[in-house]
């Protein structure tokens, strides 16, 4: 059995975080000067030289002196993230871990920059997003410092630093906008105020959530594309931290987080789940794209990485939160699990052992802690199972070479 605390080197973890640092998010101890047009003079001076966002702001570049005043009431953290385009250390930003449904807006100007809808573990350190809430909120520029050349992200009304972002995101976008917690505010989904710096405010300006489908920024991604249909698969298999490591794999698989479902408690710890009877398995949440696999290969693969013969366990991992699971977001999903193990019983796969695996319709998903996330990428340890997606999809190399990263 494991132990309650799995070893987990947080200091390894900053290390590895830091070290790449240079290449993602740099401080580069520099101040941006603060966009301006020749004919701002006030922030709500009406103008035909205005600029709107399709979501209803007024993103003209506000005049240094609106910039100053704004950013002098900012803490010091976020005073020299901003205005001196500096770096929070990876894996303390306050809102890393943030998981609540809501809006990220500019610490500065509180112009809204990134949905929740659009935020994914990325296993760097720093919140990561794969779209803006809209691409006409956030500037890019190069940024030739530290001896490479990035792209920099800046909020396109008060020019405040942000971040980077870079082509090695997930689906639909392909980018990972890489944020400083201290360039961010966060509101709870319904709760964005208005904007007061917007003159007869429209859509989002008005204080509405920003849950937009995702948006390819101009001259990135693909454009005109339409983001694909994604679904939703839920597995237990023992570990989450191997089953979400070959979903992770897996071609057509947008994302693979690991989590808490089945149980009777509201929100789980880890350590409840082990100690506290609440009732929960180890899950992971598969979204994915069917156009590119299919719910049937999924179950393929799922039951190749575990022994799903195995009541309440996987190997040296005792107890019920270790059962073999799926849980089904729909009626169609549920027939085609139980059609699957009937297909493997009737074929005596697994020595002719009984199939024990439960299937469940609905279910609230808890997402596990942050150091639970990636974990066989962050720590480079093994887990149980190995990659099925080669053997399901026809061959190793076609396999490999659709596999993408989450």
């Amino acid at each position: 059995m494991r132990p309650l605390f799995r070893p987990v080197s947080r200091p390894l973890m900053l290390a590895c975080a830091l070290a790449f640092a240079s290449a993602a998010c740099a401080d580069r101890g520099t101040t941006p000067p603060a966009a301006a047009s020749p004919q701002n003079t006030m922030p709500n001076q009406p103008s035909a030289s205005r600029s709107r966002s399709a979501a209803g702001y007024d993103v003209t570049p506000l005049p240094p002196a609106k910039v100053k005043e704004l950013a002098s009431k900012l803490d010091p953290e976020a005073y020299r993230v901003t205005q001196n385009a500096g770096t929070e250390p990876a894996f303390c930003g306050n809102l890393l871990d943030n998981k609540k449904q809501g809006t990220y807006v500019c610490v500065v100007c509180a112009l809204p920059l990134f949905s929740s809808e659009h935020k994914f573990n990325s296993g760097t350190g720093w919140p990561s997003f794969h779209s803006p809430v809209d691409p006409a909120h956030v500037s890019e520029k190069s940024d030739a410092s530290h001896g490479m050349v990035r792209t920099e992200i800046n909020c396109a009304r008060c020019g405040a630093h942000l971040g980077h972002v870079f082509d090695d995101g997930p689906r639909p976008t392909g980018l990972r906008y890489c944020l400083n917690s201290a360039a961010l505010k966060f509101y709870d989904k319904g709760t964005l105020p208005a904007d007061a710096l917007t003159t007869d405010p429209a859509g989002l300006a008005r204080g509405e959530a920003a849950a937009v489908p995702a948006a390819v920024a101009p001259g990135r991604g693909a454009p005109g594309a339409e983001p694909p249909t994604s679904q939703v698969a839920y597995f237990a298999g023992g570990c989450f931290w191997g089953i979400e490591h070959w979903f992770s794999l897996c071609p057509g698989v947008a994302s693979a987080e690991s989590g808490y479902m089945g149980g009777r408690t509201k929100d789980p710890t880890y350590k409840q789940v082990c100690y506290d009877d609440t009732g929960h398995a180890e899950v992971v949440k598969v979204v994915f794209d069917p156009s590119k696999v299919t719910y049937r290969q999924l179950l393929e693969g799922f039951f190749m990485m575990h022994d799903p013969t195995q009541l309440n366990r996987q190997g040296p991992d005792v107890g019920d939160q270790y059962r073999s699971a799926i849980f089904c977001t729909s009626s169609d999903q549920a027939s085609a699990a139980r059609a699957f193990i009937e297909e493997l019983s009737k074929a005596g796969s697994f020595g002719g052992k009984k199939v024990v695996t439960q299937v469940a319709e609905g279910g609230t998903f808890y997402a596990a802690e942050d150091y639970h996330q990636d974990y066989v990428s962050k720590t480079g340890r093994a887990c149980h199972g190995t990659n099925p997606w080669p053997e399901v999809f026809g061959t190793a190399k076609g396999a490999a070479g659709a596999a993408g990263k989450h």
